[in-house]
């Protein structure tokens, strides 16, 4: 019951529902991605872009299935393009027009993961980063070491503007449980 509710809010356009329904459904998805991926990087990739894409599509839910289900299809269909990708040796250009496309995602308020990583003690926060993969270490220092907006750090990596929000919100809930482990 508890996850309807939230997949409503997250309909409404409520963070929290998004950051909740991120949490509760990143390992599935990324354990579904690694095995048929068998490359941790990829199936962190496609996850991402699972969230992405269903976050920005969630009005489309169709209440009458499971949304794991839902997901993990969105997660097949992520996998069958990378494939794709890979085997065309054409490079497909995102343009800005699509980028700009993207459905914000992550807002940029405060949150309780902010507020913990700008009140830790500087060198401390450097030594709980540096446990974060370099892929979200990239994002962390970017956004928060050179204040950078999620479209200037979207431009900088390369990739899609909600692709970068759903790192940003995943490393910082990563950054947030290190830092929890740590006290």
């Amino acid at each position: 019951m508890e996850i309807k509710k939230q997949i409503e809010k997250a309909k409404q356009g409520d963070q929290t529902a998004f950051t909740f329904l991120l949490d509760y459904y990143w390992n599935e998805v990324y354990s579904f991605m690694l095995i048929r991926t068998e490359n941790e990087t990829d199936a962190e990739d496609i996850t991402i872009e699972t969230f992405s894409k269903a976050f920005d599509k969630i009005s489309t839910y169709n209440n009458e299935f499971q949304f794991n289900t839902w997901l993990i299809a969105i997660a097949k269909n992520g996998h069958i393009d990378l494939l794709r990708k890979r085997k065309s040796s054409l490079f497909v250009e995102i343009t800005e027009d699509e980028d700009q496309k993207a459905h914000n995602v992550a807002d940029t308020t405060p949150s309780v993961e902010d507020k913990l990583i700008t009140e830790q003690n500087l060198s401390q926060l450097l030594k709980f980063i540096k446990e974060l993969k370099p892929h979200y270490q990239e994002v962390i220092q970017m956004r928060y070491f050179q204040e950078m907006s999620y479209q200037e750090i979207a431009n900088k990596i390369d990739e899609p503007l909600s692709n970068v929000k759903i790192k940003i919100l995943r490393a910082k809930n990563l950054l947030a449980e290190i830092i929890q482990k740590g006290k």
